[in-house]
């Protein structure tokens, strides 16, 4: 369980920097408290695209990920960063992504700081 919570909150927080980062991803809220949940929501539907579909998709893609040598990656990431997106509009959260470019751009800055994040908290491993 306490692993849950330290990849929920690890995913909260790239996701707050890529909002911070991007102006074309976009977190809206009436209030600041407001915002923090629906940050939470969205990184834990984050993380429920990258338990679910990513694995799916990563095997699909197989010959591209290697031929491009693991750089297709990035738009494996990119896809599932809008499918969140579209998941959180149908959901009827204040969390939108815009375009394709942005969410690699997005995809990359939320790897990067993620795998900072799991570095620095503990796992409970």
């Amino acid at each position: 369980m306490k692993n849950f919570v330290v990849k929920t909150v690890a995913n909260a927080g790239a996701l707050a920097v890529a909002v911070w980062l991007l102006d074309k991803i976009t977190l809206t809220g009436d209030s600041t408290g407001k915002e923090i949940g629906t940050l939470i929501i969205v990184a834990l539907l984050f993380g429920l695209v990258n338990f679910l579909v990513k694995p799916i998709v990563k095997l699909l893609s197989l010959p591209l990920l290697i031929l491009t040598l693991g750089l297709f990656t990035l738009v494996v990431n990119a896809l599932m960063l809008l499918l969140t997106s579209w998941l959180a509009d149908k959901l009827d959260l204040s969390f939108h992504v815009e375009g394709f470019w942005t969410a690699v751009l997005g995809g990359l800055i939320i790897s990067v700081v993620s795998w900072a994040l799991h570095v620095i908290l503990p796992d409970g491993d």
